[in-house]
């Protein structure tokens, strides 16, 4: 067993640890790090239940291996609010019914994160081919489409600091 040790800050914090150079990120997050919002699903990128943020950048943790982020910023679910304090995206989630039994979520509140980043005044087509990488087996899509368009009208009017 091969073992190599990393250092990466997840969602602000900053941890050390030693790995198996062959644990994927998703296992090292839940496992090690006890992140377990990053949920895994398909284990072959094809779900989007694992989606976080690296750099800045959405990705599939079930595809990257724990060593692969060694000294980079990495951004889980559990990043997302303030404290209790939902961001804009999983309030709109709430508001807006965008869940139902929750586990595809947190890949698509990732996934929408960065989106919304990207393009802060989306018409619903634009949100929906940037959720097609993400599957939900409960939804029909319809509310997760209103709660991105609902969080991007509320990001536009919230002022950045």
């Amino acid at each position: 067993m091969i073992e190599r040790a990393i250092r990466v800050t997840v969602n602000g914090r900053v941890y050390e640890r030693t790995v198996e150079a062959r644990k994927t990120l998703a296992d090292f997050l839940r496992d090690d790090l006890e992140l377990t919002g990053t949920h895994l699903g398909c284990e072959h990128g094809v779900c989007g239940a694992c989606t976080i943020i690296v750099e800045g950048a959405a990705v599939r943790s079930c595809l990257l291996f724990a060593v692969q982020v060694h000294g980079r910023d990495v951004q889980t679910v559990e990043g997302l609010a303030d404290g209790e304090t939902l961001n804009p995206l999983q309030e709109a989630f709430r508001e807006h019914h965008g869940l139902q039994c929750g586990f595809c979520t947190p890949g698509f509140l990732m996934t929408l994160t960065c989106f919304l980043r990207e393009c802060p005044d989306p018409s619903d087509a634009q949100i929906r081919e940037a959720i097609s990488g993400n599957l939900c087996r409960c939804t029909g899509y319809q509310n997760i489409v209103a709660a991105a368009s609902a969080a991007a009208r509320s990001l536009a009017t919230t002022p950045r600091s």
